[in-house]
């Protein structure tokens, strides 16, 4: 068994695709301590830098002397505590949805809701670029499984027409992780809506960092629950905690409380966390200021690339990807940046198309404009390393 395993290893390593762990000490903040080395971080998706944030470590560690450290037992069982009941109905009510649903990770929350909801007498319309968590929903869900080129709606519409399926389900992220663009969601919901289409949206990286509030995208394109029946968040992003939610109405709720098995059968995120996710969201309504850095370091990174002529893809959210192409290029900078004193991580397939390497810059509202000058300054020594962005493929 070994030497197959080994093999295979040692194949994905010659073609430049092998991972390493990176092993850091101390909070997430924008510099990481590594192998006793500070360095400067663009690569956390903190991006309210709320994961330090003393506010909520305070709540943490007194939730955990109330509480404990575990959930104890599944939802169902004896594991739902006034903790997790609480947060849903701050959710809710955050969101303008009727209810909310807690999950583990947002992996658990895509692959029960998907598969809760859609059977083999049913189909499924992905966005080609979804999260993985999403593209294997829609594997194990045993339904017809679509998935349409990149943001190209007219075509999902054409399928939608051409579906003679029981339940047609059309999944999207709402910020997309690797590229940083946003669906349409007014569009979505109008193809949906024409078509009797279920709209599901993963807002995993919006939550947070979009709209007035902090609402994503639903927010942003003032969608409401009948225009996004089915709206999913993480926790571990712009929450700074740990965890994912599902809104939306009683009806879709309850379905997943009786059929997601990924909520059923796991047990319920720790009473502590959950507490630490209040005040998360408390933070996130109130302070408008992490959301207001978070625009003006965005705006400033962009045009310092396009100063320097650097091959910036297409994004308006702190995810700012750097176009190489060549995976072996893109470990080679994102290398030569660490040497600098930045963490910057290189994004190869299959996490991305074949040819479509990158450098994945994240800001974060701890960031400061001197780290982005830092992070400019390096990037322009380095500038003869990236190539010239290929067309994405549609």
């Amino acid at each position: 068994m070994d030497f197959a395993l080994q093999a295979a290893l040692d194949e994905r390593a010659l073609s430049h695709l092998y991972r390493k762990r990176l092993t850091h000490a101390g909070p997430q903040k924008p510099f990481l301590q590594v192998g006793g080395e500070p360095l400067l971080a663009f690569c956390s998706n903190d991006y309210l830098g709320l994961a330090a944030d003393p506010q909520v470590v305070s709540a943490l560690t007194k939730a955990a002397h109330e509480y404990g450290c575990g959930g104890g037992a599944s939802h169902l069982v004896c594991g739902h505590s006034q903790a997790h009941h609480q947060l849903e109905e701050e959710l809710a009510e955050f969101t303008g949805r009727e209810r909310a649903l807690l999950f583990s990770n947002g992996y658990m929350a895509n692959m029960g809701v998907i598969t809760a909801l859609t059977h083999a007498s049913d189909a499924i319309f992905q966005d080609k670029l979804n999260h993985a968590s999403l593209i294997d929903g829609g594997l194990l869900s045993r339904a017809k499984f679509n998935r349409y080129p990149h943001l190209n709606y007219d075509l999902l519409e054409k399928r939608l027409m051409q579906s003679e399926a029981n339940r047609k389900l059309v999944v999207s992220d709402g910020v997309f992780s690797m590229d940083g663009d946003t669906a349409d969601i007014n569009c979505l919901s109008h193809v949906c809506q024409s078509h009797n289409a279920w709209l599901m949206i993963d807002d995993a990286h919006g939550f947070g960092c979009l709209g007035e509030n902090g609402g994503g995208v639903s927010e942003l394109y003032g969608a409401s629950q009948e225009n996004v029946p089915i709206l999913i968040g993480t926790l571990g992003k712009a929450f700074g905690t740990s965890g994912a939610f599902v809104v939306g109405s009683n009806a879709l709720i309850e379905t997943l409380i009786q059929f997601a098995r990924t909520y059923i059968y796991t047990t319920s995120l720790s009473p502590a966390i959950a507490e630490a996710t209040r005040v998360s969201l408390s933070l996130i309504q109130t302070e408008g200021w992490r959301r207001q850095q978070l625009r003006a370091l965005i705006a400033y990174f962009k045009n310092g690339c396009q100063a320097l002529n650097l091959p910036l893809m297409p994004s308006s959210t702190p995810i700012q990807p750097l176009h190489v192409g060549c995976s072996q290029q893109a470990l080679k900078i994102s290398d030569a940046l660490r040497k600098k004193g930045m963490l910057v991580t290189a994004i190869r397939p299959p996490t991305v198309p074949d040819g479509q390497s990158r450098l994945r810059v994240t800001l974060t509202a701890l960031h400061d404009f001197t780290h982005l000058d830092q992070l400019l300054d390096a990037l322009s020594d380095l500038g003869s390393l990236f190539v010239e962005p290929m067309e994405r493929e549609l």
